[in-house]
């Protein structure tokens, strides 16, 4: 890695934080938001979908990471510079309709000194450009190869963030029991319970039953900013439309109450 900070040896900064993206910094998975976009922009994308829905009763065979090549063949032989200008313009968006109670949090972190990490299972092709709009010393997601229609992909979930993590900082931060010195996880999902478990301490966003029981247990912080959508139906429906390529705002519950751009930020 480039940054001194993170060579081997280098001492350990005053705290780490590390944040999920999906569900965590904005309502939605970003991999169907951001599917939206592109079809959006370039509709003839949009007629790879019934490749997905065909395949998508072999789930419990292909897992998440085969899955995942299939969701992503709309992305075929984009050409590199466009996949670019897509992400950028999105992750701009995403970024400025963050919940604003994680905007608060990165800048505490960052204003305390400590080192923060952006930490997805979306492709890295803008969980990095999302990083950087919010302002994230590192941002991790799954690497994906561009160009194949069903593309290979290091699929950056659970505890494969762990163990990238464990690449990627210096030895020394981890403590014998093998967590993160002075570390502090975000996250809305049981997926995360690996990454949380390198962690001194913990804040939940908007978890399902079970993960709010087991961070109750655990004494973990929860939090519950609002969401874009009114019910569960709601969500689905509005999911639905985005996997479509429908030009529904992601962002806005039909209430005309958004996660809106913080007062200074404008839309992508």
């Amino acid at each position: 890695m480039d940054d001194p900070r993170l060579q081997p040896g280098a001492p350990p900064p005053p705290g780490i934080a590390l944040f999920d993206l999906d569900g965590t910094l904005v309502p939605w998975d970003c991999q169907i938001v951001f599917r939206q976009h592109v079809v959006r922009r370039e509709p003839w994308r949009g007629l790879f979908l019934p490749v997905f829905l065909l395949l998508l009763p072999l789930y419990r065979l292909l897992g998440d990471g085969g899955m995942k090549r299939v969701f992503l063949c709309y992305l075929w032989k984009m050409p590199p510079a466009d996949l670019d200008s897509h992400a950028a313009r999105f992750a701009a968006e995403a970024a400025a309709h963050a919940y604003q109670e994680m905007r608060e949090a990165i800048e505490a972190h960052r204003a305390a000194g400590h080192l923060t990490i952006l930490t997805s299972a979306s492709p890295e092709c803008y969980v990095s450009e999302i990083g950087t709009n919010l302002g994230f010393d590192l941002s991790l997601g799954t690497r994906v190869e561009h160009g194949p229609f069903f593309p290979d992909l290091e699929n950056h979930k659970g505890a494969a963030k762990v163990a990238r993590l464990r690449k990627i900082l210096p030895g020394g931060w981890f403590g014998r029991d093998g967590r993160l010195v002075r570390s502090h996880g975000y996250t809305d999902s049981r997926a995360d319970l690996p990454l949380l478990e390198i962690c001194h301490q913990a804040t939940l966003v908007n978890p399902d039953e079970e993960l709010a029981a087991t961070g109750a247990e655990l004494g973990w912080k929860i939090i519950r900013p609002p969401r874009p959508w009114k019910s569960r139906a709601h969500r689905i429906a509005r999911a639905a439309a985005m996997l479509f390529g429908l030009p529904t705002d992601p962002w806005n519950a039909g209430t005309g109450k958004k996660n809106g751009p913080r007062k200074g930020q404008s839309k992508a």
